[in-house]
């Protein structure tokens, strides 16, 4: 349990941290990109301006207007690499300037302002050029701006981020798996105490109950039966019956050594079924079960004959009056499935995400009544995770209890 904790206490450190970087480098690159296209924009408009050239410089400044670019440098003639062709109405190229750029030929013009004719889009970008149509009176220009430079620079820039977040994520991790030991260490004392109490009352408690129910037996013989000796042996049992179960439960959390030897499974699960048909006959209940002859099962058998026997008392002390119990085993693939289903009353998933809880009864009048304490399905979840298997509940309809047991073969 401890383990299981320090894993998700990293897990979930390790996705926060994953999460508030994916948000940091996320928004700084989406702004980066996005201001690499705004300069991109403004550029091109102020080259439509002018029919494909910047408009003379007399450094005065522009008047201010939100729907126009902002003021040029005197320096932007020069940083610019950009070029544009002139088409007519059928797509034909009229003329190209290709003046100030040095990577671009007139042929290499034309073939860049013919696929982005075939494009139809208004703005865009191709290769590493942005490119915007403008309209003008002898036909439509395309004008290309080299943004090569800008976009490297935030390839360069988002690569770097990504490798830097990937580096920090694994120092995080790190240092999380030296120091969670150190974290979680309070609460795996806590829970090693609480366990070791737990084994210690029970073994502690056993002799007391054994001396109350051995001084009734000899009242009784002494002084005659009656209701308050009867009484006694009742709850005698009843307390012995649950140190039995804590003990067991300790034990199983404590992951005590098991004896896992390879015995006939089908059998057993068989075996254990039969012993149920005459209690449930007796409480006018239905008991069918369909075994899967064969099947074999390396595990501790006593502890997987007490999980079928869990299962199946479970099911019988809670199904309704005149209920149905069917009990299923089969393989599927590397895995042996065990299902064991009762009708029950009505009951809701909150219900069903308590069921392996210690001392969840889910119909408390009920169970006082057959003298469950709430801990046979927890017992039950302690022996399958000791098999390394996997244990569910759920309900098909709101009036049946389905338990499902998955183990691997």
């Amino acid at each position: 349990m401890i383990r299981k904790l320090r894993i998700k206490f990293i897990a979930l450190s390790m996705l926060s941290l994953f999460l508030v970087l994916l948000l940091i480098m996320g928004t700084v690159n989406l702004l980066n990109y996005r201001d690499i296209l705004t300069t991109a924009d403004e550029t091109l408009a102020l080259l439509s301006e002018n029919h494909g050239k910047f408009p003379q410089f007399d450094g005065k400044p522009r008047p201010q207007d939100s729907s126009k670019p902002r003021d040029m440098s005197p320096e932007l003639p020069y940083e610019s690499r950009y070029f544009s062709i002139l088409l007519n109405g059928d797509g034909q190229t009229v003329s190209v300037d290709t003046g100030r750029i040095a990577a671009i030929d007139s042929g290499t013009a034309i073939a860049y302002a013919q696929q982005v004719f075939q494009r139809g889009q208004t703005k865009g970008f191709l290769h590493d050029y942005r490119y915007l149509y403008v309209a003008e009176a002898n036909g439509t220009r395309i004008i290309f701006l080299d943004c090569g430079r800008n976009l490297s620079t935030f390839h360069s820039f988002l690569w770097a981020s990504c490798a830097i977040s990937l580096f920090g994520l694994l120092a995080v991790f790190l240092l999380m798996l030296l120091f969670s030991g150190r974290i979680v260490k309070p609460v795996s004392i806590s829970y090693e105490k609480q366990k070791q109490f737990i084994t210690d009352a029970g073994h502690e408690l056993k002799t007391p109950i054994s001396i109350i129910d051995a001084d009734a037996e000899v009242l009784g013989m002494e002084l005659g039966e009656n209701e308050w000796l009867q009484d006694i042996r009742r709850q005698t049992e009843r307390l012995a019956a649950l140190t039995g179960d804590l003990i067991s439960l300790s034990r199983m959390e404590e992951q005590a050594p098991l004896q896992m030897l390879t015995f006939p499974f089908s059998d057993m699960v068989e075996e254990t079924a039969r012993s149920f048909l005459a209690p449930a006959k007796q409480q006018n209940k239905t008991l069918l079960f369909s075994v899967e002859p064969m099947l074999s099962l390396c595990g501790d058998e006593k502890a997987l004959s007490q999980l079928v026997t869990i299962l199946l008392d479970n099911a019988l002390k809670y199904s309704d009056d005149g209920g149905h119990i069917t009990l299923r085993l089969s393989h599927s693939g590397k895995s042996i499935r065990l299902t064991v289903e009762n009708s029950s009353a009505p009951i809701d998933e909150v219900q069903l995400s308590q069921f392996f809880d210690r001392f969840y009864r889910g119909d408390r009048s009920r169970s006082s009544q057959s003298g469950g304490y709430g801990l046979g399905l927890s017992i039950a979840k302690a022996i399958v995770q000791a098999h390394r298997g996997k244990i569910t509940v759920s309900s098909r309809d709101g009036h049946s209890v389905l338990i499902t047991v998955t183990l691997p073969r």
